[in-house]
């Protein structure tokens, strides 16, 4: 034992000389024990032997052998260990306009929240009306990518053929004047020569074949333009005014889809706001936060998306969160045997988890360190979450075991003491303790079975105490 008064884990169940094992139990006499500093300086607790005090009145037990029973005891509520989590689908916050009470059994189809549609019905008609202008501009767009395509083929099959065949018409025709002046010019050098006609005329025909070589060369010009430049560039543009249409299209398309999605997320959010239970089975409300003094989900509640509004326990799997305090928590662990104590009945259940990290701890549980441990329940008729439980985990159990009353024992910094009664008068023993519960400690040695032991040893060690003054006065 250590500390002051050798602070003990849990109610404790001791049977004295009973064989028939921990589950019979008696309620030991709990009397504080009050750790004592060093005596006074320079004092010496020489006596082992201690005379009677013949106006003190000495309470005693007989060591004997039993069973020792050491738990920690602390209370918690029933869960389901398998809960169907029924959640809010509706995007941002919601405001509950019904709520099913809390422990009603439904059947399949059997409203269980309604949300508040006001906003929603506005969101949907409005994504209604977008989809309807997103389809127009889309046929729009369609309408101009078809166009678009209709253009380059006119141009290449058409506009562009006729112009080519006009210049080319043209071009020949200026190729026959080219010739015809040409014959001109040779047929009137001639004549000049034999004195028929002037140098004049011969200057004239001479003229006209340059023009006409020129208006040749004009139209060849042309043709090459058309071909290697203005068909480019008209091509360019068309095929920009195409291209430009398509991704219009597919932005339209986009669009379209989106607001298609929007209008479709927006109706299931309306159909949503009216959530239904999709099987049989008992619905309970989620448990609120402790420092909360109403639940979550209530008639006007604001709620949020995902937000758990209701569950739906499997009743066969059920257990129990206790806390378990961080002076304690080391001699838990998983496997330990743990009595379940309900209203109507006792189970014996096992522990099966310990928390690695503690829950927040703040003024609504008085700044009390716990870590969370899970209670495993076999499966038993009539269990239901929230019903109040107390959980016994089951320690140690020592058998036959020499036991001392906690009230019988005194801790100073030399050792664990007790007085033993003798035919002489009481006598100091020094104790070799094991563990131990709120109302006896296994003795590991310093006893032996049918001793007498004081149980209110203090009167003995004050008059040490005075005597260890006295001496030192």
């Amino acid at each position: 034992m250590t500390g002051a008064g050798r602070k003990r884990l849990a109610v404790a169940t001791m049977e004295n000389n009973q064989p028939s094992g921990f589950r019979s139990r008696w309620i030991g006499i709990t009397i504080g024990v009050i750790a004592v500093a060093a005596l006074a300086s320079g004092a010496v607790f020489a006596p082992n032997m201690l005379p009677d005090n013949d106006e003190a009145t000495e309470l005693t037990h007989t060591i004997g052998r039993g069973n020792l029973l050491v738990t920690v005891t602390e209370q918690g509520t029933l869960e389901s260990s398998n809960n169907t989590e029924i959640k809010c689908e509706v995007r941002g916050f919601s405001t509950v306009t019904w709520v099913v009470p809390t422990g009603t059994v439904v059947e399949p189809g059997d409203e269980l929240v309604r949300l508040d549609t006001k906003v929603i019905e506005e969101q949907y008609s409005l994504t209604k009306t977008n989809t309807f202008i997103a389809t127009a501009t889309l046929e729009e767009t369609k309408a101009n990518v078809a166009k678009n395509t209709i253009a380059i083929d006119a141009y290449k099959k058409g506009r562009f053929r006729s112009q080519m065949q006009e210049l080319e018409k043209q071009l020949a025709a200026n190729k026959r004047n080219l010739r015809s002046a040409r014959k001109m010019l040779s047929r009137s050098e001639v004549l000049f020569k034999r004195g028929f006609v002037s140098d004049l005329e011969v200057q004239s025909n001479m003229f006209t074949v340059t023009q006409a070589e020129l208006e040749l060369q004009v139209k060849e010009t042309e043709i090459k333009v058309l071909q290697e430049f203005t068909q480019k560039m008209e091509m360019e543009t068309l095929q920009g005014n195409l291209t430009a249409s398509l991704s219009k299209r597919a932005a339209d398309e986009a669009g379209l889809a989106m607001e298609k999605k929007r209008r479709d997320r927006a109706k299931q959010e309306l159909e949503d706001c009216i959530i239904r239970s999709d099987r049989k089975g008992l619905v309970i409300y989620p448990s609120a936060a402790a420092w909360k003094q109403t639940p979550d989900i209530t008639e006007g509640a604001t709620v949020r998306k995902d937000q758990v509004l209701l569950l739906m326990p499997d009743l066969d799997k059920m257990q129990v969160k206790v806390g378990i305090h961080e002076s304690m928590v080391e001699q838990v662990r998983p496997g330990l045997k743990a009595i379940v104590t309900l209203p109507d009945r006792t189970l014996e259940a096992k522990v099966t988890s310990i928390a690695s990290v503690t829950r927040p701890a703040g003024w609504w549980t008085g700044n009390v360190v716990k870590y969370d441990t899970i209670i495993e329940l076999p499966a038993d008729q009539g269990l239901k979450p929230g019903m109040s439980a107390e959980v016994e985990v089951i320690l140690a159990v020592h058998e036959n075991e020499l036991t001392i009353p906690v009230a019988a024992v005194v801790e100073t910094e030399e050792g664990a003491f007790c007085w033993v009664k003798t035919p002489e008068g009481a006598s100091r023993r020094v104790l070799k303790l094991g563990d131990s519960n709120d109302v006896f400690v296994v003795v590991q040695g310093g006893l032996n079975e049918g001793e007498e032991v004081v149980l209110n040893p203090m009167v003995y060690l004050s008059e040490a105490e005075e005597d260890a003054l006295k001496t030192s006065g």
